[in-house]
This record gives C-alpha cells, sequence and structure tokens, in this order.
C-alpha cells in the first residue's frame, strides 16, 4: 500500500540532491524502463545499470542516482535509507489513523483494541477525553493540518477527519488538572485567527481506558446535538454541562407534544412576537428582575409589568413566579427540541 505522495517523496529526493550533489531519480515501478524492470524482478537489491547505480525501495520504487562508483553507492544507500524511513514514518501514521477511526466507530472487539495498541505503541491506560471540532460555513480540510500544529504529539494526541466539516481529536491529559474546555477555547480562537476558521467544539467527558474512547465520541456527538438545539450561540459545549437539554433530548416526541399542550392549554409558543420573545429571553437572564430587565429593555418597569400580565392571559402562567417561570422555562425548550425534530425529519 502506497503511503507517501508524490509530493512528499519530490521534497525527499530534492533535499538529497541538495545534500549529496548529485542528479537523484526515483520511478515508480510501472513506469520504469525495460532494463530497470529486469532488475526489479531480479532478487537483487542495486544493480549498475547505463553507468548508474538503481537501487529498490520497498517494492514499489526504483531509485536511480548519477555514477557507478563507491561515493554513489554510498549516497544511494543513504538516500534508500531515508526514503525507507519516511514511508515507515508515515506508514504507522495511516495505520494508527485507522486505529483510532476503527476505536471511535465501536469497530474493534477488545482483544483487538489491546493487541492493536501495542503494536502502535499506543498507552491503554491513560485519561484522554474526545473533542467534535465542526467547521462553520465552507469546508476547510487544512483545519486538521493546524490541529496538528497545536497538538504536535502524535504518540500522544491523535487527529483524524470525520468528513469535510468535522475533525475529531483524542487527547491525552495530564495526570494534574487540566482545564478541558480551556483547550476547546484553544482550538477555537486559533483556527480564528490563523484561518479565519470559524469552528463549534463539542466535548466528551475524560476516560482512562482506551477502550472507552468511543463512548466520549458519543458523549460529544450527543453534545453537539443538544448544544445545536438549546445553545446554539454558544462555539463550546461540553457533555457534563449539558444540564436539562440532555433531559430533554432524550424524551420521546409524543410525549413532549403532551407535555406543550398540557401547559399552554391550547396557546400556541410559535404566536409568541418577536418583542415579547426578546423581553422573556431577558426576563430569565436578568433572575425574573423586574427593574433589571426593564433598563435593559430600555421600557418603562410599567410596561414590562403589562407585556407580563398580556403573556400571563394567554398562557395562564405568571413568569413573576418562579414555579411559572421553571414550567415556561421547561416548555419553550421543549417546544425548541420539537421544531428542531420536525426540521431534521422533512
Amino acid at each position: 500500500m502506497r503511503v507517501l505522495s508524490n509530493q512528499i517523496l519530490q521534497n525527499a529526493v530534492d533535499g538529497l540532491k541538495n545534500i549529496t550533489q548529485k542528479e537523484i531519480l526515483i520511478t515508480d515501478r510501472d513506469e520504469i524502463s525495460a532494463e530497470a524492470k529486469i532488475f526489479f524482478e531480479s532478487p537483487e537489491e542495486n544493480q549498475i545499470i547505463n553507468g548508474n547505480w538503481h537501487f529498490k525501495i520497498d517494492g514499489e520504487y526504483v531509485l536511480t542516482i548519477n555514477g557507478d562508483d563507491g561515493e554513489a553507492f554510498r549516497y544511494g544507500k543513504l538516500a534508500v535509507f531515508h526514503i525507507q524511513a519516511l514511508m515507515l514514518a508515515y506508514k504507522e501514521r495511516f495505520d494508527r489513523d485507522n486505529f483510532i477511526k476503527n476505536l471511535l466507530l465501536d469497530n474493534l472487539l477488545l482483544v483487538d483494541i489491546y493487541s492493536r495498541a501495542k503494536k502502535l505503541r499506543i498507552e491503554k491506560n491513560v485519561r484522554r477525553v474526545v473533542y467534535l471540532v465542526e467547521i462553520i460555513g465552507e469546508s476547510d480540510m487544512g483545519a486538521a493540518e493546524i490541529l496538528r500544529g497545536i497538538f504536535p504529539d502524535r504518540q500522544r494526541d491523535f487527529i483524524t477527519a470525520v468528513d469535510e466539516t468535522g475533525i475529531i481529536l483524542v487527547k491525552e491529559l495530564p495526570e494534574r488538572d487540566v482545564e478541558i474546555e480551556q483547550i476547546a477555547k484553544t482550538i477555537v480562537d486559533t483556527l480564528s485567527t490563523e484561518a479565519m476558521i470559524r469552528v463549534n467544539v463539542a466535548i466528551g467527558t475524560i476516560i482512562s481506558d482506551l477502550k472507552d474512547v468511543s463512548s466520549s465520541f458519543k458523549e460529544a456527538r450527543l453534545a453537539q446535538e443538544v448544544g445545536k438545539i438549546f445553545e446554539a450561540e454558544k462555539q463550546i459545549v461540553n457533555y457534563e454541562k449539558l444540564g436539562i437539554g440532555r433531559l430533554i433530548y432524550q424524551l420521546p416526541p409524543p410525549l413532549c407534544k403532551i407535555f406543550i399542550n398540557e401547559m399552554m392549554h391550547d396557546f400556541d409558543i410559535d404566536d409568541i412576537d418577536e418583542e415579547m420573545f426578546k423581553t422573556i429571553t431577558l426576563f430569565f437572564k436578568n433572575d425574573l428582575n423586574v427593574s433589571n430587565t426593564a433598563r435593559e429593555l430600555f421600557v418603562h418597569r410599567n410596561t414590562l409589568v403589562f407585556r407580563l400580565d398580556k403573556l400571563q392571559k394567554l398562557t395562564q402562567l405568571d413568569l413573576r413566579k418562579f414555579t411559572d417561570a421553571i414550567t415556561f422555562k421547561i416548555t419553550l425548550m421543549v417546544n425548541r427540541y420539537m421544531q428542531y425534530r420536525e426540521k431534521q425529519y422533512f
């Protein structure tokens, strides 16, 4: 399996040519000359053809270096060693990427997880957490490379692309206390400033066993969905801080409809106009404080009271009372969840 792109190979060859001051050429096995093909199919690892040394590289390529003397031979062996090491590094990275993807998707048996992790030299009992990075707007897969620059330790941190708009970071955490949301903030800020890429980041829970990486990923994915419904303004959503939104998300739709009808007494929440909705939002934000809300709305206190009285007539709920306010807040969230479900369905 070929793991090196033509660009990577060319960069390696250009570097070797600058160091050795020799003409070096690497040819794919499908494009070699007839004479070189005879050499390629022979048991010999290197051979002089038309006055130049030729070397095989892992059954994939033939390296040609000008000259048939000892110096050309030594430089050729050095070049082969360098390219083989490069291929090995990229192959290991490819294998690790596949392993992490299968681990995230629960495609591995428990025995396979530990045996493959041992071969890839991946620690099984360390603290990790999964970050799900969603690119907003135009897709830009360059974001994955930027993340690899932020987290360069490929032995401990794993970054893999889900699709054109999704990237997963499996981050190893130190034993000491670490603020996992600060790591997410670093991701958001760096991608925004360095590449003008806007992202949302969802965080799973911290796990201490490699086999539980998929659980943290599922939690991050759930946090992403719940965040879109109830906290759309936030760029960072933590599974452990979803609150009542997580509970509502798991309710069956028929039960949600019954709850809304029971609480609203046939009043349609969608009939609330923009002005009233802004008033309600700020009233909740100010912990049901009438004076502070009126100040933020730039209206007289009596105007706000009038709006709250109007809403009470429509819904039979007085938001100035804690119990009614909680009921209405939950009803709003359930209604938002139902709208999301219907939008997804259609």
